[in-house]
């Protein structure tokens, strides 16, 4: 009878022990986002309880850190078995064979013909490489410009005429929105997204018939006048210019939600309106605050809007089968709930579902992120994006900060570009 109580606790023990192998344990790495995480963590627990074999671990950190460290965890073999970032930080994974294809079956969609018809068309593309996809949409976005009513009111400006249309438009209401002291900006009437030029800068080239990369694949920063125009722009816009912002400032996006009068326009995403609504209910749509399209130059000889990116769900291919194959379950769980996405977090997957939705058709400036959409080129993507970045960060700092001659800066902005597309990097 003594040995009951120790065969007992033995046994309880040994099942424990049988439970915890027979479980799959999953890392999710993704960036910080306070309305996706609470719904993220509801999502979790109920495929958890349905899926008792699987346990997930999410893991967040800054979204201007994600990408170095998982770069740093791939190079030591301990990726995340599921991570996100940014389509043009993402693709070189897919070049290098550090990611899984999708697997349609684990995932829910039963086939790759049906993944596909599940999203608008064009989206899975940019993680697509030998007719296998890579990747599920977390979000596809776009950038418009959000514009605070009540700022261009102060300054006698009516927002829903008055707005820029033109980026020589742009030029000249940011500087009446501008207010200083001395030299210091305290309202900027409208700053760009550093270091995000691949989004803007790009786009605004591409406008003047410039190109990012040549027909041929080799040559780079095609079309001088194009180049030299947006670089000029940039230097007039800094502080040896007309002094209208810079990226030594903050973030225009992380102040505007407040309404504190230190910004007039910023750049942003469609997530941005459940932000807002977040960090200050009272700062209404059509109200306080408006959206209107990405601006083209007066003489644009092509109507692009901003790039459209992605941030795709993707698997290590070093994660087992079988975490792969829960990685798998678990993302195209995510995906089922698409519309939460998007009306809890502003997270647009571009699921056709969605897109017929009442909840998207009625959402505040739908109308302009998908009229925006439509004329938006894909975000440059390829085994070098994240050199190509660099190199553009460094031409606008280069007319910006240090006031070098835009003819002086384009050769040297283009000779990296070349050399990071030979892989010389």
């Amino acid at each position: 009878m003594r040995n009951r109580p120790l065969t007992a606790l033995s046994f309880a023990l040994a099942m424990t022990f049988t439970i915890a192998l027979a479980q799959v344990e999953v890392v999710y790495w993704t960036h910080e986002d306070p309305n996706r995480t609470a719904l993220e963590q509801e999502l979790i627990e109920q495929f958890q309880a349905e899926n008792p074999g699987i346990v997930i671990s999410r893991v967040t950190h800054p979204s201007n850190a994600l990408a170095q460290l998982i770069l740093t965890a791939f190079a030591a073999n301990r990726g995340p078995d599921i991570f996100n970032m940014e389509t043009f930080n993402e693709y070189p994974y897919i070049v290098n064979q550090r990611v899984a294809p999708v697997d349609p079956v684990a995932a829910g969609f039963g086939s790759y013909d049906a993944f596909y018809a599940a999203y608008l068309e064009g989206m899975i593309d940019p993680v697509t490489l030998d007719r296998l996809p890579y990747g599920i949409p977390l979000e596809l976005t776009n950038w418009a410009i959000f514009l605070n009513m009540n700022v261009f009111r102060g300054a006698g400006l009516d927002p829903l005429t008055d707005y820029p249309k033109t980026w020589e438009e742009m030029l000249e209401i940011a500087d009446r929105l501008t207010v200083r002291d001395g030299e210091i900006i305290t309202r900027r009437g409208f700053d760009f997204r550093y270091p995000y030029y691949l989004n803007f800068m790009v786009p605004m080239a591409q406008q003047l018939g410039g190109q990012l990369i040549g027909d041929d694949g080799e040559s780079a920063i095609v079309n001088d006048e194009a180049w030299l125009r947006v670089l000029a722009y940039f230097r007039e816009w800094g502080p040896h210019g007309r002094n209208l912002g810079s990226p030594t400032y903050a973030n225009a996006r992380a102040l505007f939600n407040f309404d504190n009068d230190d910004i007039g326009m910023m750049e942003s995403g469609q997530y941005q309106v459940a932000r807002i609504a977040n960090d200050n209910p009272g700062f209404l749509p059509g109200e306080g605050w408006m959206v209107v399209p990405f601006p083209v130059w007066e003489d644009a000889v092509e109507d692009a809007a901003g790039a459209y990116y992605g941030h795709y769900w993707m698997v290590n291919a070093q994660s087992t089968a079988d975490e792969q194959e829960a990685a798998w379950k678990f993302i195209g769980y995510m995906a089922q709930f698409a519309e939460d996405f998007f009306e809890r977090a502003g997270l647009l997957q571009a699921s056709q579902a969605v897109l017929d939705s009442d909840t998207f058709k009625n959402h505040p400036y739908s109308d302009i992120f998908m009229s925006d959409l439509a004329r938006a080129p894909a975000i440059y993507y390829g085994d070098a994006s994240p050199q190509i970045r660099q190199a553009l960060q460094d031409a606008v700092e280069a007319v910006m900060l240090q006031n070098r001659e835009p003819a002086e800066v384009l050769v040297t902005l283009r000779a990296s570009v070349e050399r990071a597309l030979r892989g010389e990097y």
